[in-house]
């Protein structure tokens, strides 16, 4: 027979030469037990295997144990050592008198043996014995060459497609689109019907693939669980049972990580298949005792006495990986690292751009505003005192206009000061530490005593949680929300709450009101710098508080949005990551 290992260690007969009134083996698959590791190991060891008489009485060595170092005797290497009991049991149980097995071994390990059985005890000599080796490594020379050949083309496929990724990777703005948008894409260099990738918290899928939350249970379960670079399996099922929901389009799954929290996956379905076995995998070996005392000693591994064809339907597997299509996998895992680092250096450089250029735009910023703030003071000085010298000479309408030019000043001082305030928030600016959110809740409901007192406000609030956040950010954050519920108030006196709710990695804050709420075609707008909704005369401000609120929320790296209609009120949300400071540390920021 010719018997060759599976990867996951069991084996099947691919040819046999029998006597006819034989039973054939076939076609059929034997369980890892039949051939332990330690047996493998020996077969590994030695390129011919002979049992001469497998009803032949052992001989006991003298000494059993080395007196020097008390270690028993190696026989790995000796053509003369006895076969294991139960070796010879599962032998006899098959009707064989005598064995001669020839190890097939490639790249250093076990491919596989050529195993012979006689039904009578049967002596080979030492010059047979030499020609049998030497024919087993001719004959799997051959077999080698075949398989070799078979890999090459299909190797070479891949090693195209490969290439025409890369290069399709470069050309593009986004890597990722090199992967999808083009043919060959991605499910071409595995072979797969599906295929995902994970980057930046966002997924391109391309073929049948899992439901996006469904992989983002299945990213996390990789993350926590495979450190290799490559991970693959034809039964995730098995190992991720969670998996079994959508085995008709992920028995299969091929995985290689891009960073800790990036992946590529490829997923192949269910094929249900029929596994023929010789004899009943599940009951391939027994434990029984060698007399009726059952004392433990005696106790014996036992082989399985029934090697008939017994049938296995085999569900919750996709067709294997192939070894050409792991390394493909690991070889494009290489170019998209290359090609993300490359990235990543671009936009350190950029942002080093724009960090100097943010930081002359502040200094002018600070410079004209302290620049501007002069003059408007002496223009707001001369007007009044001219409105004191010249009142007696100044009828009604030149005192209306000196009230506009004061007005104008005062309104000119105020846009300045907001600039001001908008500049200096920036993320070199946050300070990440841990705080309670209560505390700054608290600070900012002492800033609005006395707007909350005038308006008669009914302010409440959930249990806030603890995070890593600036402190005053995050006060003058509550500070102007709460500040515009106030403002922005109906007929009725103000009602508003504040929420806090944890999601997987931050936490959703709300700050509702009861007040006129804003038309859903302006909830973008009111976030940009200067925008503003009603006039001056209608409701004082400057359009900033909102665009300030955004740059905090920004530079926290959450994000900020409104929900309302016309007359029922708004809910303005946020959301702050849980570990900010550990965000800015992969940012090269101090925290």
């Amino acid at each position: 027979m010719l018997y060759k290992f599976d990867h996951d260690g069991h084996g099947s007969v691919i040819a046999e030469e029998k006597l006819a009134h034989l039973e054939p083996y076939l076609g059929l698959h034997y369980p890892e037990s039949d051939i332990p590791k330690p047996a493998r190991k020996l077969f590994a060891s030695n390129w011919i295997r002979l049992i001469p008489n497998t009803h032949a009485e052992a001989v006991e060595i003298v000494p059993a144990e080395n007196p020097l170092n008390h270690s028993p005797v190696n026989l790995t290497n000796s053509i003369l050592r006895s076969a294991a009991s139960c070796h010879t049991e599962y032998l006899h149980n098959m009707g064989v008198g005598a064995s001669l097995t020839i190890s097939l071994i490639k790249d250093g390990k076990l491919w596989g043996l050529i195993a012979c059985h006689h039904q009578t005890p049967k002596y080979v000599s030492y010059e047979l014995r030499k020609a049998c080796e030497f024919l087993g490594r001719v004959i799997f020379s051959e077999i080698s060459s075949r398989e070799e050949t078979e890999d090459y083309d299909y190797r070479m496929q891949l090693t195209h497609i490969q290439s025409r990724l890369v290069e399709y990777m470069s050309q593009e703005e986004n890597f990722i689109d090199g992967l999808v948008k083009n043919q060959p894409n991605l499910l071409d260099l595995a072979n797969a019907q599906g295929a995902a990738v994970c980057f930046a918290g966002n997924y391109t899928l391309i073929g049948e693939t899992p439901k996006e939350e469904e992989l983002d249970f299945l990213v996390q379960w990789l993350k926590n669980n495979v450190d290799e670079e490559v991970f693959y399996t034809n039964c995730l099922p098995n190992l991720y049972p969670d998996a079994e929901k959508y085995k008709n389009v992920a028995s299969g799954l091929l995985a290689i990580p891009i960073s800790k929290r990036n992946y590529v996956l490829w997923f192949r379905q269910e094929v249900i298949q029929t596994v023929n076995w010789g004899g009943d995998p599940n009951n391939a070996f027994e434990l029984s005792y060698d007399d009726e005392n059952q004392i433990e000693n005696n106790l014996r591994l036992r082989p399985r006495k029934s090697f008939e064809m017994w049938k296995e339907t085999v569900n919750l597997t996709s067709l294997p990986w192939q070894t050409v299509e792991i390394k493909a996998a690991l070889e494009l895992r290489k170019a998209i690292v290359n090609i993300v680092l490359r990235q990543a250096d671009e936009l350190a450089q950029l942002a080093h751009d724009l960090e100097l250029s943010n930081a002359e735009l502040k200094k002018f910023a600070y410079v004209a505003s302290h620049d501007l703030q002069e003059p408007l003071n002496q223009v707001a000085n001369y007007v009044q005192l001219l409105e004191m010298r010249y009142s007696e000479e100044l009828d009604e309408d030149a005192s209306e206009f000196i009230n506009y030019a004061v007005e104008g000043v005062s309104l000119m001082q105020t846009l300045i000061d907001d600039v001001l305030a908008y500049s200096k928030v920036d993320l070199q600016g946050v300070e990440f530490q841990l705080i309670d959110v209560n505390t700054s809740l608290e600070r900012a409901f002492t800033n609005l005593r006395q707007r909350i007192g005038e308006t008669k406000a009914t302010i409440t609030h959930d249990e806030l949680p603890t995070l890593m956040a600036d402190r005053t950010q995050l006060m003058q954050l509550f500070q102007n929300l709460i500040g515009n519920a106030i403002k922005f108030h109906s007929n009725q006196p103000p009602k508003i709450h504040i929420s806090a709710t944890r999601l997987e990695e931050e936490w959703l804050f709300s700050v509702e009101d009861n007040g006129i709420g804003i038309d859903p075609k302006f909830r973008d707008r009111i976030f940009v710098i200067f925008q503003r909704l009603h006039t001056r005369d209608e409701y004082q401000g400057t359009g900033m508080g909102l665009a300030i609120c955004k740059k905090i929320i920004e530079c926290h790296r959450g994000r900020i949005w409104v929900e309302s209609q016309l007359g029922e009120g708004a809910t303005f949300y946020f959301t702050l990551p849980v570990r900010g400071r550990d965000r800015e540390r992969r940012n090269g920021r101090k925290s």
